[in-house]
Order: structure tokens, then C-alpha cells, then sequence
């Protein structure tokens, strides 16, 4: 593992440890990673945060695919991560293990459901973490804890060996200390090489995902927004998402129609498994899965039917080199103890959370979150999207930004020494 002023015990990142070498050789030699606790490791079980389908379910008898890529490529697997129960939050509190520490902000939570792989990284306690992300699992926790986060177009990296919750918007996400590290973790998943265009026709800031943001976020992300500005120029405009498909369509719209769909698929994945083993969930997990319980599924087909719509309308307009770019979340992670209420329709944390979220997993975006820290010193993240597919693009144009960005603090710390 890396060296770490935090000890794995202190990071509470873990729900078992091992030390699996690598299978191979290639360009992840000499780094190591840790797999979200819904991701199969041959000869370990897969607990998915929650004791009863822990029990209940056989020990992995082969790894995952993304794993088994992983090891293939010279990188090292040292355990499995805490995560929400069966990867059903966005908080990242565990009510059997317990909340993995946020390194950046310890009086918060880390976000979930990759709360553990979060924090493993942000601890720097491994080089790279492997997530889920179906709304918001890798992204937000990214924000929280201020390491680099990626979802990829959904289908683009194997879902094998990864146990579901809403198939149709599941991914595996990497989460990563560099940009550097998470590219060469995100290469290897994705099998493919480097993109050759590395800078953007257009971004297309979408103004009303910032309304969204409390004023500390959106303040937070005003200095990178500018640098943003002053690197590509006239390229960076204004937009709304509403004029963006062209259908006059806005967040609240895209996350209803996210959330029907998800929750018709949660009951489909777990909802006879729930029925029957009748297991213990935590209060707020359980608060959850009473809320898909009541889904009218009679809304199902037609909310599927105007996913399609906004899915074709996004990609028939946006070209293959535009990038979009939204606030990752819409506020700092919640204080520990202190849960934003799942059911608030309006300006809360949850529905606001899923409205940024959703845009990704309607269209089928790959998404990079990249750490920002505001002034009082706790994470925000500010994302870049990218045309369904075009995942090496988004990252090359990430690593461009982050390469000048700490070209100008290098020339800053000089001037200043004169």
C-alpha cells in the first residue's frame, strides 16, 4: 500500500483486506487498488454493505472482469471497500460498518455509495479505487472528499461480476489522488488508447445545474471556471439544459423521469431477494426501499419512452469534441448525524443531488469530476461531460486542464518569489 500519515483502521475505508498480486504486467505496474464491496474478488464474499446478503449469498468464486483487467495490467489488489447498503445512497453512513472517514473534512460524511473507495484514496491509503456509479455513487463521493472521480459512458466498461441495482444506468467508476493515475486506470477498463484531439470545440456551461448549487459552491467553482475561460476562450458559453435538447426541458423534469425509471429497476433487481430474506437494513436505507416499494408502475413505460427522447435529443446536438460542464453536487457534504431528508420534493439536498446526477445517466454521459476546494477548505467538485462515447476525449481534455492549471501555480510561485 501507499505510505499514509492515515492508518487503514483510522480511515474505517474497509470491510476486509488481502493483498491479491498482480496477474500480469503493463502500465499499471506498481500501483495498487481497492474494489467497492459490490464488486467480486474470487474467494471473498460479496457483502454489498449489508450482513443478511452477505449470509445469504455464495463466496465469488472468480473476480469481476473489471478486476481481473486490473490485475492483468500489472496493478495490485489490496480489499474491499465499505459501501452503502446494497449501493442505495448517496451519504456514505453504514449502519453495520460504520462511516469511512472524510479525510478533507472529518465532521462530514464522504458520500455514497463508494464511501470506503472514496476515502481509501483520499487517505491515500491506495492509488486508485474501483466504485459503482447508477446516481451518483462515484461522483458524489469524489466531490466530498476532493479526489478526481469518472463515470464512463454507460456499457463501455463491463459490468460482469458486479452485482446490479438499476442495470440500465449501472457503471463502474474509478476514483483516483491524479489525473494521471485515474487515465491509466481508466484506459485499461476501457481498452483503449489515448484520444487524438485533446481539446474541446466547445463547453457549454449549463447555467441553470449552477443555479442548483448553494451560493459556497458556486463560489467555490468561480476561480476554476475563470481559469477554464482564460484557457479555451470564446469556446466556453452559456447555455441552459432546457436549450441545450432543445425541448424547452429542465433538471426536475430529467431527475423524475431518472428516478421512476431506477426505482422500477431496484424492485426488479432486489425486490423478490427483500420480499424474501426479509433482511435488517438501516433506518434510512430502509426509509428507501419503502419509496421504490410505492412506485406507481404504471409511469414506468412512459418515463422510459421520454428517457429515449432526451437521450437522442442530447446527442444529435451535441458534437463529438463539445464538453458540457455542471457542478459535480449542489452543496458540501452533509455534516455526520445530520441527514438531508430523502423525501423533499423541492430545494433539498437529495432531489437537487439527483438533478445534476441524472444528466449523465439519462444521456449515457461519461462524466469527470475534478476536485476544487473552496475557501473554507472542504471539497467541491466541478464536472466535464462528454458526447456518449467519447470517454477518451473527456479524459485527455481533464488531463490538459489539470496539466495547465499546475503550470500557471508553478509560474504564480515563481513570480512571487521575485
Amino acid at each position: 500500500m501507499k505510505s499514509s500519515t492515515i492508518t487503514v483502521d483510522e480511515s474505517n475505508a474497509f470491510v476486509t483486506r488481502f493483498d491479491l498480486p498482480p496477474a500480469g504486467s503493463g502500465p499499471l505496474n506498481g500501483l495498487c487498488f481497492a474494489v467497492k464491496d459490490v464488486i467480486d474478488v474470487a474467494g471473498c464474499k460479496t457483502g454489498c454493505g449489508n450482513p443478511t446478503w452477505r449470509d445469504s449469498h455464495p463466496t465469488a468464486t472468480a473476480h469481476a472482469v473489471c478486476v481481473e483487467q486490473l490485475l492483468r495490467a500489472g496493478a495490485r489488489c489490496v480489499g474491499k471497500t465499505i459501501c452503502d447498503e446494497l449501493a442505495f445512497s448517496l451519504l456514505g453512513q453504514n449502519y453495520f460498518y460504520g462511516t469511512p472517514l472524510n479525510p478533507k473534512a472529518a465532521d462530514r460524511v464522504p458520500g455514497g455509495s463508494s464511501s470506503g473507495s472514496a476515502s481509501a484514496v483520499a487517505c491515500g491509503l491506495v492509488d486508485f479505487a474501483l466504485g459503482t456509479d447508477t446516481g451518483g455513487s462515484t461522483r458524489v463521493p469524489a466531490s466530498n472528499c476532493g479526489t478526481w472521480g469518472f463515470r464512463p459512458s454507460h456499457g463501455f466498461i463491463s459490468l460482469g461480476g458486479v452485482n446490479p441495482l438499476a442495470p440500465s444506468f449501472d457503471t463502474v467508476g474509478i476514483l483516483a489522488q491524479s489525473i494521471d493515475v485515474l487515465v491509466l486506470a481508466a484506459r485499461v477498463l476501457l481498452a483503449a488508447g489515448s484520444a487524438s484531439v485533446n481539446k474541446p470545440e466547445a463547453i457549454h456551461v449549463i447555467q441553470d445545474a449552477f443555479a442548483l448549487a448553494d451560493a459556497e459552491v458556486q463560489e467555490a467553482l468561480s476561480e476554476p471556471l475563470c481559469r477554464l475561460r482564460g484557457l479555451c476562450g470564446e469556446r466556453v458559453t452559456k447555455t441552459s439544459l432546457g436549450d441545450l435538447a432543445d425541448d424547452g426541458s429542465n433538471f426536475a423534469n430529467w431527475a423524475d423521469t431518472f428516478c421512476v425509471i431506477q426505482w422500477a429497476e431496484i424492485n426488479s433487481c432486489l425486490g423478490a431477494w427483500i420480499a424474501d430474506a426479509k433482511p435488517k437494513f438501516g433506518p434510512d436505507i430502509a426509509g428507501s426501499f419503502e419509496l421504490t416499494s410505492q412506485l406507481d408502475r404504471r409511469c414506468v413505460a412512459d418515463a422510459w419512452q421520454q428517457r429515449e427522447e432526451y437521450f437522442r435529443r442530447l446527442h444529435e446536438v451535441l458534437e463529438s469534441n463539445d464538453l458540457l460542464c455542471i457542478p459535480t453536487t449542489p452543496a458540501l457534504a452533509p455534516r455526520k448525524g445530520n441527514p438531508p431528508v430523502r423525501t423533499s420534493r423541492s430545494g433539498g439536498y437529495y432531489p437537487r443531488t439527483l438533478a445534476l446526477t441524472s444528466l449523465a445517466g439519462i444521456a449515457r454521459l461519461p462524466q469527470v469530476s475534478l476536485p476544487i476546494v473552496d475557501e473554507g477548505g472542504i471539497p467541491a467538485g466541478l464536472s466535464l461531460l462528454a458526447r456518449h462515447g467519447q470517454d477518451d476525449f473527456l479524459l485527455e481534455v481533464a488531463k490538459t486542464i489539470e496539466n495547465n492549471s499546475a503550470a500557471e501555480q508553478v509560474l504564480a510561485a515563481s513570480a512571487n518569489t521575485f
